[in-house]
């Protein structure tokens, strides 16, 4: 019997090797889709405060524009997520939203007043929120197999080489004296081929739920009480991230560095952000939350850097802020699918964007005012409320069984 044992342990091994092999597939293929989509929109958003203006927008109205695209691109999410769970369309929503996202840029080049390129762009953030629950939950099958950490680590940093590229593609038309909307037609040709991948992806995993490794746990309704207090430990984190435009804002005012170095900044914590994808998410599949609290305590540090310092120490802090920003978007969003069965993770993963969007948002304007009041007291905030996640993620992390029950 032995021998007949061996070779079924054997063929097992080979059947795991195979499906893991397949989920990796998938999640290339989504990361390839994130790169061209991020190339494409990132592209556009660099400029288009600058093309609102342009159209004769005034500071009030490019303002109020870019808030409430973010309010949409988040709140709708919440939506999104429990209809992709209720229909079980994940790709037919993810496609849907992908189209509208990626569309709505070449289409600003046809925009001659700022109120129609003010529609459009809000139309792209709502196309994000549409697509980005439904994906995450087709995304938290196939990371089952490699470690989910590592899996939405190597998305992300997919997703991050798309968003350097895009804003240099559109620098080098402006350079050229093409204008605004020649960048727009031109990013129709990275959102043409995030499409087409994506189709490509649609027909080779049709079901990607059966990329899963451990079978589904069934519940009934509602979320595991771990959920929540992760999600607030999330919230902590997201209202003392400070916005790169709030720390643009500063560098300009104060004249740390110069105007040409802001984007190289920015490009730097880019680069450091994908990196650091890739790093947290492995190492979050070895120490677990751990590594969340690690990373709150870690990224707190870029406030006083970036806000205080000189030109080393706010490149040292933008080094930071682009740790934090990479594991906000990798293992925040891998250590949802630890938690939620995977019939409600479209539903779990809307509610964990729209209360991190929420929590951004809030925290935000609140960094805004507080800069202008006192610039120790923004430091504090940022610092108290990164720091204050870490016991949180300390306490989600010593209770594993629970968060796997819903007990």
């Amino acid at each position: 019997m032995e021998p007949h044992a061996d070779a079924a342990d054997l063929d097992a091994k080979r059947q795991a090797a195979l499906s893991a092999r397949h989920a990796l597939g998938f999640v290339v293929l989504l990361g390839v889709v994130s790169l061209l989509s991020d190339a494409t929109y990132e592209g556009a958003r660099s400029v288009t405060g600058a093309f609102l203006a342009a159209l004769g927008a005034s500071g009030a109205a490019v303002g109020f524009v870019a808030g409430f695209g973010e309010l949409v691109g988040y709140g709708l999410r919440l939506v999104s997520g429990v209809l992709s769970d209720r229909t079980r369309r994940y790709w037919l929503i993810t496609i849907a939203g992908y189209a509208v996202n990626l569309l709505a840029v070449p289409l600003l080049a046809l925009a001659g007043r700022w109120e129609t390129a003010a529609a459009l762009m809000i139309a792209e953030r709502a196309g994000k929120a549409l697509r980005t629950p439904a994906r995450d939950a087709m995304l938290s099958h196939a990371t089952s197999r490699m470690g989910r950490g590592w899996g939405f680590g190597l998305h992300e940093a997919m997703d991050q080489i798309g968003a350097a590229a895009g804003p240099l593609i559109v620098a080098m038309v402006l350079h050229a004296r093409e204008g605004f909307r020649t960048a727009f037609a031109i990013l129709l040709v990275p959102a043409l081929l995030a499409l087409g991948t994506l189709t490509v992806a649609r027909f080779l995993y049709p079901r990607p739920q059966d990329l899963e490794a451990r079978p589904a746990r069934l519940e009934t309704a509602g979320f595991p009480r771990v959920f929540w207090l992760y999600l607030a430990a999330v919230a902590l984190v997201a209202a003392g991230y400070a916005d790169f435009p709030l720390i643009a804002y500063h560098f300009q005012k104060s004249s740390v560095v110069s105007a040409a170095w802001i984007p190289i900044l920015y490009a730097i914590a880019m680069g450091v952000d994908a990196i650091a994808a890739l790093v947290f998410g492995w190492v979050f599949d070895r120490l677990g939350f751990v590594t969340l609290a690690l990373v709150s305590l870690l990224s707190a540090l870029f406030a006083p850097l970036v806000f205080l310092g000189g030109f080393r120490a706010a490149m040292a802090g933008m080094a930071l802020w682009g740790i934090g920003m990479g594991a906000q978007e990798s293992i925040l969003r891998a250590a949802v699918a630890e938690m939620v069965s995977r019939e409600r993770r479209g539903t779990a993963y809307g509610v964990f964007n729209a209360g991190c969007g929420l929590a951004w948002f809030l925290g935000s304007a609140l960094m805004g005012v507080l800069y202008d009041v006192s610039l120790p007291a923004l430091i504090a905030f940022s610092v108290a409320a990164q720091v204050g996640s870490a016991p949180l993620f300390l306490w989600v992390g010593r209770k594993p069984r629970d968060a796997a029950t819903g007990r």
